[in-house]
């Protein structure tokens, strides 16, 4: 199994950027696809981005698609969400998971493995 570290979360304004990391341990992360997804209070988590085990393909979000990017370096064993504009809508908290048996989804029940979250909170 594969053991999943967020980072990078923080309170900022609206308009300004965060990066948020993953960091993976455990079996080979590049045999991983890979998404972030995320649940504010009182709602279910929902997907943001998603990226193929070689980096090649991604997805997003509609809310999120043109001030987001996802992002991955294997040989250092992370994810990444570089996050632009942010709103105050995007105050959640934030999970990356990975998922070993297909090679891109953006569907949450694809993904086997979860790290703990990190709180992203925008204020306006």
């Amino acid at each position: 199994q594969v053991q999943l570290v967020e980072s990078g979360g923080g309170l900022v304004q609206a308009g300004d950027s965060l990066r948020l990391s993953c960091a993976a341990s455990g079996r080979t992360f590049s045999n991983y696809a890979m998404g972030w997804f995320r649940q504010a209070p009182g709602k279910e988590r929902e997907f943001v981005a998603s990226i193929s085990w070689n980096g090649r393909s991604t997805s997003y979000a509609d809310s999120v698609k043109g001030r987001f990017t996802i992002s991955r370096d294997n040989a250092k064993n992370t994810m990444y969400l570089q996050m632009n504009g942010l709103k105050s809508e995007d105050t959640a908290v934030y999970y990356c998971a990975a998922a070993s048996r297909y090679w891109h989804t953006n569907d949450r029940s694809d993904y086997d493995y979860w790290g703990q979250g990190t709180q992203v909170t925008v204020s306006s």
